[in-house]
């Protein structure tokens, strides 16, 4: 077989890989991409993506049964379960399919299989244990992305989920364990209860959504439990007893073990790096955890070889790979105006109802780093638009340094906050002050008006609260 050249092969056409690949061929570079499966990833296709369809047909089924609060009236509501993943599954390919078109109209060479480093500049591509191909390319980007982690006890079956089994049930169960209350527990947690499961969460430490910052944290877990969501925090899944049809959970709070019976389990405790059969033994890579190591410009220790998006340090988001992935490709072209990723600017945002969305540190975290802050939040009940949409639950809260103005963190629940929280994001990476948001005008009536009100109610000149 012979050895086809390319100036970069990137292995993985996730939301990583194949940006990687479009701003490659974008700068010139004659470009390759390897995927195993499909291309756009777990993103888009058992991800970000098809969760937010799901989520779609929940929010919809959940506000046909409360139509009388806007004077609207439907009878015998029903859903059919299939039709919901079948869309789910269509979103996907239709997406799927347009990463196809964008690596076609870049010329961008797809081979479909498995990459494997070989040593210095090559590896080779095989499909099914059959050789594809052998390449050979001075720079070589890893973005083969992560899976969900499978603990002891937890292996999945057709009781027992992951993220990829939780997507494509073949009925819909009647009660469901959540282990794990990260943004793809929570989120799945709020799906099936916003379809008619009654929903437990366990989660080992102390509150839920234990990234976010511990006042988004606290309302979440009452909005949760309003909507008749139980909530186990502190505790952790001892044992699970599989049986025919349903599963018994052996769940230990403090010491003290309750057994619960549930139709199905959503093991959500996080991810692990796909850094194995890479080849990797062939070259100076090093990993850790899992996770491949890089420097701020994404090199390894290996010339030549890069890695980006969820096979390397967190946050795991999707875009943050994507950044990680221009940000590479620019350095190797060696252009003047690239920056390292600032981790702190980068936005996080969790799809459950209601929605949360962050930036920058929580106001514990600032306090730990040595920051005075300022505090400032806005509840969602004293915004207009926010009540005429009947969602007036939720809040803004942003933190400042005192010193010097400087917006150090911001964070949001409530109905539409995943797309306000870019806001947020520019003006920390414009590095506003306090001044500057005092300045800037926001339109009426929005709900964005509550990202202004939380500014002003750090420095005390609060209007409308």
């Amino acid at each position: 077989m012979s050895e086809q050249q390319f100036d970069i092969v990137v292995l993985g056409a996730g939301p990583g890989g194949y940006v990687a690949a479009i701003r490659a061929s974008q700068l010139g570079f004659k470009t390759a991409i390897v995927e195993r499966e499909n291309l756009g990833g777990i993103c888009l296709n058992w991800g970000c993506i098809p969760t937010k369809a799901l989520l779609r047909s929940s929010e919809i089924h959940h506000l046909l049964h409360n139509l009388d609060a806007y004077g609207l009236k439907a009878e015998n509501i029903s859903f059919d379960f299939k039709k919901i993943i079948d869309r789910s599954r269509k979103v996907a390919g239709q997406l799927s399919g347009g990463i196809k078109h964008l690596m076609k109209k870049n010329n961008i060479t797809v081979f479909d299989g498995t990459g494997k480093l070989l040593g210095k500049n090559k590896l080779s591509v095989t499909k099914d244990g059959k050789p594809v191909a052998d390449l050979k390319a001075p720079h070589i980007i890893i973005a083969t992305g992560a899976r969900a982690r499978v603990l002891p006890g937890l292996e999945p079956d057709k009781l027992v989920w992951t993220y990829r089994e939780a997507m494509t049930p073949t009925e819909m169960p009647k009660s469901l364990l959540v282990i794990g209350s990260g943004a793809i527990g929570m989120e799945f947690a709020s799906f099936y209860k916003n379809m008619g499961a009654q929903v437990t969460v366990v989660e080992l430490m102390d509150r839920i959504l234990p990234v976010e910052d511990a006042d988004i944290s606290a309302f979440a877990r009452k909005a949760f439990e309003k909507q008749g969501m139980k909530i186990m925090t502190g505790a952790k899944v001892a044992k699970l007893n599989r049986g025919a049809n349903d599963v018994e959970a052996e769940i230990d709070t403090a010491g003290k073990i309750e057994k619960i019976k549930f139709d199905r389990v959503i093991s959500a405790v996080g991810i692990v790096g796909n850094s194995e059969n890479l080849g990797l033994e062939n070259t100076k890579v090093k990993v850790d955890r899992g996770h491949i190591k890089v420097n701020e410009w994404l090199q390894t220790d290996e010339p030549g070889v890069y890695a980006i998006g969820d096979v390397v340090q967190g946050p795991w988001l999707a875009h943050k790979a994507s950044h990680e992935a221009v940000i590479c490709v620019e350095k190797i072209k060696g252009l003047n105006d690239v920056h390292p990723l600032k981790v702190e600017n980068i936005p996080g945002c969790t799809y459950c109802m209601p929605q949360v969305a962050s930036v920058g540190l929580t106001e514990a975290k600032a306090k730990e780093k040595g920051y005075q802050v300022k505090v400032g939040k806005f509840p969602f009940i004293g915004n207009g638009k926010a009540i005429a949409l009947g969602e007036p639950e939720g809040f803004v809260k942003t933190v400042f340094d005192a010193k010097t103005g400087e917006l150090l963190g911001a964070h949001m629940i409530g109905a539409e906050v995943t797309e306000m929280i870019q806001g947020y994001g520019i003006a920390k990476t414009l590095e506003t002050t306090e001044i500057d948001l005092f300045h800037t005008v926001f339109p009426h009536p929005t709900l964005s008006e509550m990202m202004h009100e939380s500014v002003l109610d750090a420095y005390g000149k609060v209007i409308h609260m």
